[in-house]
């Protein structure tokens, strides 16, 4: 059983992610696109704001780290966002640019005047959504559908069905939309959308095979993370067979958000050994980004980007975390342009105080010495139920060696 070790030390994972066993029965496709909709859908979170210059700024940023697929923005929306997508189209980006419309032509052609080169087609289908909010039948999705999917065809867009609460629509409804909808209006794609993010990794790859199934069609997953598993039911659509994964950098979007860029994508590279070999400096710099303009920071221990993902405070092993990450963690702080790093607090213990003296050039001190002055690390961060800074640190040595 081999595992994923990268030779230059970027990561070390687990190698039953590739047992026979494990990966038996998986239709991974060999290539999985990320489509990113942090302009569209991320901007969606409620108080979060990106102007102009922010979309362009996020977009470079993107293209950087490596997506496939930006959906810059949904140009009816104001004529501010028309413009951004506008002038992200004319980037020369390497990634694609898609907009978002509703079924509707008019849609469809100021996605045309921005310059996309695609466009997703939203329409409802869940069941809560036709009963409750539009008053309308499967078939009524279709008829609005069909023409629209057939008319951004016809003008060279790629196209994406995004019909929308998919995972609450009655069986019956989303069979025959997807049948017809296929046969009348082609589309490119069809999107498998978890609006509420409300199904579980096995329903997730259940309805990737039925669309797979009905239509014939690449799927393309878009899941929200209302139970915390967004990433997880991107993955199980992935491992049935679906070749485009939607993301909101820092998982921004609607109520608990969409799945994590960067957690996806890093799941999908090194996990699964699928997408594309990223700059993940890159990623962490788009993370920081996206922070900074949504006014929505960063968890200290947020997955792949949080800023005390490599910092230790417990004793064992402390030194490990400079000397050899890969003991301690599953990639490498370099992977992102980062290094790990010993704080002291509560939970130190003699490696920590003794790597310590030496980061900071502070000399040795005997057993007994270093004895009192982990004592007095310990007792300082019960005490002020925070992490010791370097300068107390340095205050306490001398405190030690003299006697005090």
């Amino acid at each position: 059983m081999e595992g994923q070790y990268r030779r230059d030390g970027a990561f070390w994972v687990s190698p039953w992610n590739y047992k026979a066993e494990v990966v038996a029965g998986s239709e991974t496709p060999a290539k999985v696109l990320v489509h990113d909709a942090t302009l569209r859908d991320g901007e969606q979170t409620p108080g979060v704001v990106f102007r102009k210059a922010d979309k362009v700024a996020i977009a470079k940023a993107l293209d950087r780290a490596g997506v496939d697929r930006i959906e810059a923005g949904m140009p009816a929306v104001s004529s501010e966002d028309f413009e951004a997508i506008s002038e992200i189209a004319k980037l020369g980006l390497r990634a694609e640019v898609y907009a978002f419309a509703r079924a509707m032509t008019e849609d469809v052609d100021r996605a045309l005047e921005c310059g996309a080169k695609g466009v997703l087609v939203e329409v409802p289908i869940g069941w809560p959504k036709l009963v409750g909010q539009f008053h309308w039948t499967w078939e009524d999705v279709l008829r609005k559908s069909v023409p629209v999917l057939q008319y951004a065809k016809s003008k060279g867009l790629k196209t994406v069905f995004f019909p929308y609460d998919a995972t609450r629509a009655r069986e019956e409804d989303l069979d025959s939309l997807l049948e017809a909808v296929t046969r009348e209006g082609a589309p490119d794609s069809v999107g498998l959308v978890d609006t509420m993010g409300c199904a579980s990794p096995e329903a997730i790859a259940y309805l990737t095979r039925k669309y797979r199934d009905i239509t014939g069609r690449p799927v393309e997953i878009h899941t929200h993370n209302d139970f915390g598993l967004a990433v997880a039911t991107e993955l199980a659509a992935v491992r049935a067979g679906a070749s485009v994964v939607h993301s909101c950098v820092n998982g921004l979007g609607e109520r608990t958000g969409n799945a994590p860029l960067e957690e996806l994508v890093l799941a999908l590279d090194l996990l699964y050994g699928r997408g594309a070999e990223r700059d993940y400096a890159a990623l962490a710099e788009l993370s920081t980004l996206v922070a900074s303009l949504s006014g929505i920071p960063l968890a200290r221990n947020k997955p792949v980007v949080g800023e005390g993902n490599y910092t230790r405070e417990s004793g064992i092993g402390a030194n490990l975390v400079v000397e050899d990450p890969l003991a301690m963690f599953a990639t490498h702080p370099a992977l992102f342009g980062r290094k790990g790093s010993v704080v002291l607090g509560k939970k130190s213990g003699k490696p920590s105080v003794a790597f310590k003296l030496s980061e900071l050039g502070l000399g040795e001190l005997d057993e007994a010495a270093a004895a009192e002055l982990l004592a007095r690390v310990k007792a300082l961060g019960n005490e002020t139920r925070r992490l010791v800074s370097d300068a107390e640190f340095r205050e306490l040595v001398a405190a030690v060696r003299s006697g005090r």
